[in-house]
């Protein structure tokens, strides 16, 4: 049996991660009367993006909420560095950075989407449902009118966001056309112990045949172990041993491997890089992941889906909050301002998966010399900013600009 259909409200945003739980921040901050529907009962999901760059961090600042986000517990990496043979190279310095909070702030997700949630739920025009999945799109005379959940409750909105991720069930009933850009990669991931350090030693080690990302979370290592696409089932057939004696070698530091006991320890992404052609139809928009899956490298797609939601909230909430009828027309705006970064952001993370990583994974012989632009990197501190710069900070960071209720627009 059918529920009912709910109240019409104005913005219906499927998928609370960091584009929905932004997106949904922003606009009720503006009077906007938002729901954000997440289908998990909370946050709570491992190895997920933890790395809050430069840029998100002045985005917060400008809310005037950075001091209180950073009063969770976090570590901070103002240096990145890679380890080649014996040799630690230095490669990114995010510290002489011209931003408010020069380094990238590590803290699980769900710290930080619940952090988000709690701010939004100090306006009235917020709700959160958890446990309340969007399934289907509902459409009047081919317009998105609002969704349908997988209990059937039907709810109405002006303007449906999909912040759903990169399997997102709403952007297929969209029907919007999407371009695979074939990661060649996917990513183990598994927490190793380690003893806590002054500094942070986030950074990427290279061995034979193997590339590991580790994030220094303090007490743990929580590391990425790089594979060819499609080739987990050969490494786990390999054994659980072998598959430790082969982090060993690449990164020696990771004293405590007997942590890994089962696979059951260890996750696997399916890394996807794609983008849609349209991210938009009347009543509907699509941004985050939904709107472009990003690969690993850099760390930066949490960052650029708070990015689209800033974008986003900046071109809708004024026009929202007055009531305009014609919104239809601006949708098409957010993906010609948020394209271009996008295409960056990829072909970059292309240049790195051809250049750096199918080498090393293609590789059968010992790697004791770093590649010559990382040499001159760690040679050249000046540069050692470019790197901090596209990754800190990114193609064309996004401000607030959208309104706080109240305020004359």
């Amino acid at each position: 049996m059918r529920a009912t259909s709910i109240i019409v409200i104005d913005v219906l945003i499927a998928g609370g991660g960091p584009a929905g739980m932004m997106a949904g921040l922003l606009f009720s901050r503006a009077g906007v009367r938002t729901l954000v529907l997440e289908k998990h009962r909370d946050f709570l999901r491992d190895f997920r993006g933890d790395t809050v760059h430069p840029s998100t961090l002045a985005i917060f600042d400008e809310l005037g909420l950075a001091q209180k986000l950073l009063a969770l517990p976090h570590d901070e990496v103002r240096v990145l560095h890679a380890r080649i043979g014996k040799r630690s190279l230095a490669l990114a310095r995010f510290d002489e950075l011209p931003t408010p909070y020069p380094f990238i702030a590590l803290m699980p997700q769900w710290d930080l989407l619940d952090f988000v949630a709690a701010e939004a739920r100090a306006y009235p025009a917020f709700a959160l449902r958890m446990e309340c999945e969007a399934t289907e799109l509902i459409f009047e005379h081919d317009r998105v009118a609002g969704v349908r959940t997988k209990d059937g409750e039907e709810i109405r909105s002006r303007l449906v966001i999909a912040a759903d991720g990169r399997t997102s069930v709403l952007r297929r009933a969209a029907n919007l056309p999407l371009e695979d850009l074939a990661a060649p990669i996917d990513v183990m991931w598994f927490r190793v112990p380690k003893e806590r350090t002054k500094e942070n030693e986030t950074g990427g080690t290279i061995g034979r045949g193997t590339f590991l990302a580790l994030i220094d979370r303090g007490d743990y290592w929580q590391c990425a172990f790089v594979l060819a696409k499609g080739t987990a089932d050969r490494v786990r057939a390999r054994g659980l041993d072998s598959f430790r004696a082969q982090i060993a070698r690449a990164a020696p530091q990771l004293v405590h491997l007997d942590a890994i006991s089962s696979w059951n320890d260890v996750k696997l992404l399916s890394v996807s890089l794609d983008r849609l052609k349209t991210w938009s139809r009347p009543g509907f928009l699509a941004i985050g992941d939904a709107a472009h899956a990003m690969s690993p490298v850099g760390g930066v797609g949490i960052n650029l889906a708070i990015q689209d939601a800033v974008a986003t909230a900046n071109l809708l909430a004024e026009p929202l909050m007055r009531g305009d009828l014609a919104i239809d027309e601006l949708l098409p705006q957010l993906q010609d301002r948020r394209m271009f970064p996008t295409r960056a952001v990829q072909s970059v993370q292309r240049a790195i998966h051809r250049f750096v990583l199918d080498p090393v994974l293609g590789s059968d012989t010992e790697i004791t010399e770093a590649p010559l632009p990382f040499r001159v990197l760690d040679r050249i501190a000046l540069l050692q900013r470019i790197p901090a710069a596209l990754v800190g900070i990114g193609v064309r960071p996004e401000h607030i600009r959208s309104p706080r209720a109240g305020e004359s627009v």
